[in-house]
Parts: structure tokens; sequence; C-alpha cells
């Protein structure tokens, strides 16, 4: 049976992955666990692109099912921006302080109202090259003016969610997992997921 192969390096999202799929009807691994050092460009100019690039090139043989991801902060008061260029903004080697930093400045002087936004995720499930599953979700919330909380990674310490009254870098894993936008993208990848071991299971 193959493994399901979690096409990220970023340390942060196999947490969150390895949390929120534990109970998945495959064995996870990761690129770094199988050995795998080829890098795949995030060149599409669309989160579902680039979810298809990297699970297309990481379906490298039948001993793997890839699962990988793209997502993207949109900012409402700023056309949509960064979307797809996210985790780009500020240059691609930039820290997420500086694409804090970068995203706060050009919300000066946009008032509370205003400043809705919402990120968005999109899982891409590949076998052997082959697309078979693709999926996505989203959380709304607001732009603070100022980073709160240590937890999670990327834009979360600004991403404030009304309903919990806490950015997303205020929450446990737990409540995290709960509401975000990979979260709620997971779980229906979770099904799929179910779906392709009970027709490899036959």
């Amino acid at each position: 049976m193959p493994k399901l192969l979690l096409a990220t390096r970023n340390p942060a999202k196999v947490r969150e992955y390895s949390f929120l799929f534990q109970d998945a009807p495959f064995q996870l691994t990761t690129l770094a666990e199988e050995g795998i050092n080829m890098e795949v460009s995030e060149i599409g100019p669309t989160l579902e692109e680039n979810a298809r690039l990297k699970a297309s090139a990481y379906a490298i043989d039948d001993r793997f099912i890839a699962l990988a991801d793209d997502s993207g902060l949109e900012v409402d008061a700023l056309g949509g921006k960064p979307g797809s260029l996210s985790a780009r903004y500020g240059g691609k080697d930039a820290s997420d302080k500086e694409k804090i930093t970068l995203l706060l400045s050009r919300l000066q002087g946009v008032p509370w109202e205003r400043r809705s936004a919402h990120f968005r995720c999109v899982i891409a499930i590949a076998s052997v090259s082959k697309i078979v599953g693709l999926c996505e979700g989203e959380c709304h919330g607001v732009i603070t003016f100022e980073p709160k909380g240590d937890q999670g990674f990327g834009y979360d310490p600004v991403f404030y969610l009304p309903e919990l009254g806490k950015t997303m870098a205020e929450l446990s894993i737990e409540e995290k997992n709960r509401v975000s936008h990979r979260g709620k993208t997971a779980r229906k990848a979770l099904q799929i997921l179910e779906g392709m071991w009970r027709e490899l299971s036959q």
C-alpha cells in the first residue's frame, strides 16, 4: 500500500498536517524522511495551479500518494493581494516578520471596518503524477493593526477571528485546526483519501 507523502518542506505545515491526518488510512511520510531533495517552483498564477504542480511532481512512483497544498491570504482592501504570492510577499527570502511588516505598511490608514480578509487553502492529491483529488477551504477574519500571539506561522499573528476574539496565532493547534482554512480543506481531503483506500483495498 502506498504511503501518503506530505509534499512540503515547511516544518510548521508538517506539524499541522501530521495532526490533521493522524486518522488517515495511509502511513504518513515527508520529503525529508524519504530523502527527496527535488524542489518544485510555485510558478502558477493561482493557488490551484501551484497545488497541482507540487502534487504531480512529487507523485513520482507508486510508492507514494502525494498531498500538496498552496494557501494564501487575500485582503479585500488590497484587491485580494497578496493571494498566490503570500509566501513570497516582500521577496522569496523574506521572513514571516518581514512579510507582516510589509502587509501592515500597505494597510496603514485603513480603518478596522475595511480590514476584512480571508485565508484560502487548496489541497491537491496525486497518484503517479495524476491528480485524483482537489479541494479547498476558507477562513474569514480581519487584519489587526499589530501582531499578537506566538503560535502558528505566516500571517497568523495579524489574522483576527471575531467569533473567537483572538488572532490565529493565539489559538492552540486543536483550536486552529477546527476553524482554519487548512483544517477545513484537510477534512475534505481526508474523505478523498478514505475513498482511495477503499478502492485500493478491493
